[in-house]
């Protein structure tokens, strides 16, 4: 299976009247660096402005045909299995927003050729309230014309208001009848083969969640590009990422065993009673996103709204907590045990030391940026380095007092300064008196 993705380009040049400084416009344009030299100016024109629209090539796109030929890059052993002949069918939800109508026609389309139809009891579309005109009368006539010769086979979902990505796929799930069902993006193209390893694990055991192995169409020439096989995990900030699949699975040495994966990303294929079983999404999630991660990994001190019923859920499946999950599931996050007060992307710990910036997100990455005294200059450096080079790294700090270099005993402070467009920089120096307060102390720690 392959999965686009969207980059959202509000950034390009804007087009000016004058040709000289269109076609300037046009050459600077991301969208022309690998694709479209051939084109006239008018064509361009209006690629672009597709482009700008939705992210990706739609231009380009409504040339393609709605079944082209794409690469199989399924590991080999893939393409030699058998499966049992009586797998469970499957309901296909694809959720937009104005998305490009030819993007869900060659969603929908590849579904079909690619899913053996025995196996394919229905597609679903819902459409989150999109304000484009041919999602509403072109892709209509599409979903009658194909009812037409297959009563029933797409269902058309239409929120009257925007719901979001959570809600949508809800929606979509509520309108399904197969005993599994597949929650996509409708921005997929599937390819050989994908549907049957995946109804084989959930038919031997319902609990699975499964993630299919995504490839990549580029948003400019819609050329894939293959990526390698991955788990899904996220971040200290809770954005999705590519994890490389654990050592358990690297020592099976067999690239047709499936990855266990501690997250998901938004694409998943669920035995349809189970995922009500355990709750379905949390649709008080608001607009795209979140449905990775969901309640149990939300930061601490922000007001989520009425969250008991998903409590009350968490309740009755005897959930584990959320340490459990990163020493059992996670193993790969790098757990700040040591932390005892955060703010704005500053971190201070029981060692008394003061991280600054993004956290490293797992293990293997190793580049925490930590505050040290550079001959009395702050300076930010990777921590295990500075560690390592016995620098000066360690500040003593209590709330609404001073921050003090353990060391060299001089101060963080901040400083007017003509160079700075704030008019005021950070300076290590002798201690004048300067207060600091941190926003958050965690539960048990004392500053």
């Amino acid at each position: 299976m392959i999965y686009s993705s969207a980059y959202m380009c509000s950034s390009e040049t804007p087009l000016k009247s004058d040709s000289n400084q269109e076609d300037r416009s046009f050459s600077d344009s991301s969208l022309f660096r690998h694709w479209g030299q051939d084109l006239n100016s008018e064509s361009r024109r209006v690629a672009l402005k597709m482009f700008q629209y939705y992210g990706y090539n739609g231009y380009l796109s409504e040339r393609l045909a709605m079944d082209r030929a794409i690469p199989d890059y399924r590991p080999e052993g893939c393409k030699n299995m058998t499966y049992s002949s009586n797998l469970p069918q499957v309901s296909i939800v694809f959720i937009f927003v104005n998305e490009a109508l030819s993007v869900i026609l060659r969603s929908v389309h590849s579904a079909i050729n690619k899913t053996p139809s025995h196996l394919l009891k229905e597609i679903i579309l819902v459409d989150d309230n999109s304000s484009s005109e041919e999602l509403k009368e072109k892709l209509q006539v599409f979903v009658e014309e194909t009812n037409s010769k297959h009563p029933g086979f797409i269902k058309m979902v239409r929120h009257q208001k925007q719901e979001g990505l959570i809600r949508s796929r809800v929606s979509g799930w509520r309108a399904a009848t197969a005993p599994v069902v597949a929650l996509f993006d409708a921005h997929v193209e599937f390819n050989t083969g994908w549907a049957e390893p995946i109804l084989q694990r959930i038919q031997e055991d319902r609990t699975r969640i499964i993630l299919p192995s995504f490839d990549n169409i580029k948003y400019d020439t819609f050329e894939v590009e293959e990526y390698p096989l991955s788990a899904q995990g996220f971040d200290w900030e809770l954005w999705c990422r590519y994890l490389n699949p654990p050592k358990s699975w690297w020592n099976l040495n067999n690239t047709t065993s499936p990855i266990r994966s501690p997250a998901l990303i938004g694409c998943f294929v669920v035995d349809r009673k189970y995922f009500e079983e355990i709750g379905l999404l949390d649709e008080g999630l608001e607009i795209y996103g979140g449905e990775n991660v969901e309640l149990g990994v939300r930061d601490s001190g922000i007001n989520i709204g009425d969250v008991s019923e998903r409590k009350a859920l968490r309740k009755r499946l005897q959930c584990k907590t959320f340490r459990w999950y990163l020493v059992n599931i996670y193993p790969e996050m790098r757990m700040y045990t040591d932390t005892i007060a955060y703010g704005v992307n500053v971190y201070y710990s029981s060692t008394q030391q003061l991280h600054v910036g993004v956290l490293s997100p797992t293990i293997d990455d190793d580049d925490n940026k930590c505050l040290v005294d550079v001959n009395g200059r702050p300076r930010l450096i990777e921590c295990s380095y500075a560690a390592a080079k016995r620098m000066k790294l360690h500040w003593l700090f209590t709330q609404r007092g001073a921050i003090q270099n353990r060391k060299s005993k001089r101060c963080l402070e901040l400083v007017e300064s003509n160079e700075s467009e704030f008019g005021f920089e950070l300076a290590v120096q002798k201690c004048s008196g300067q207060k600091w307060t941190i926003s958050s102390v965690l539960p048990g720690s004392t500053l």
